[in-house]
C-alpha cells in the first residue's frame, strides 16, 4: 500500500504524538498525531540537507489511522 503524502500545515503545531520512531537510528522518521479528533502520520525526512522535510497523511477517524500506522511499521505501507 502506497501512502499519500501531503505537504505539512500549520494547523498541525497543536497535535499531539500519540507514537513515534527512532529519530536518532535513522534519517527518517514517523509520528502518530492526534488532533482535534482525528489522526494522521508525520513523516520527517533528513536525507536532503540542514532542513528536514516534514509531511503528512490524511486525517482520518482512529481506527483507520491506527491500521495505517500498524501497516507503516510492519512494512506493508510507504
Amino acid at each position: 500500500m502506497r501512502l499519500r503524502w501531503l505537504p505539512d500545515t500549520r494547523r498541525t503545531t497543536y497535535a499531539r504524538v500519540v507514537q513515534h520512531t527512532c529519530d536518532d537510528c535513522v534519517p527518517v522518521s514517523y509520528e502518530l498525531c492526534t488532533a482535534g479528533g482525528l489522526m494522521f502520520i508525520r513523516r520527517t525526512d533528513r536525507t536532503r540537507g540542514a532542513k528536514p522535510e516534514v509531511r503528512e497523511t490524511e486525517r482520518l477517524i482512529t481506527s483507520r489511522a491506527q491500521v495505517m500506522w500498524r501497516d507503516l511499521l510492519l512494512g506493508i505501507a510507504r
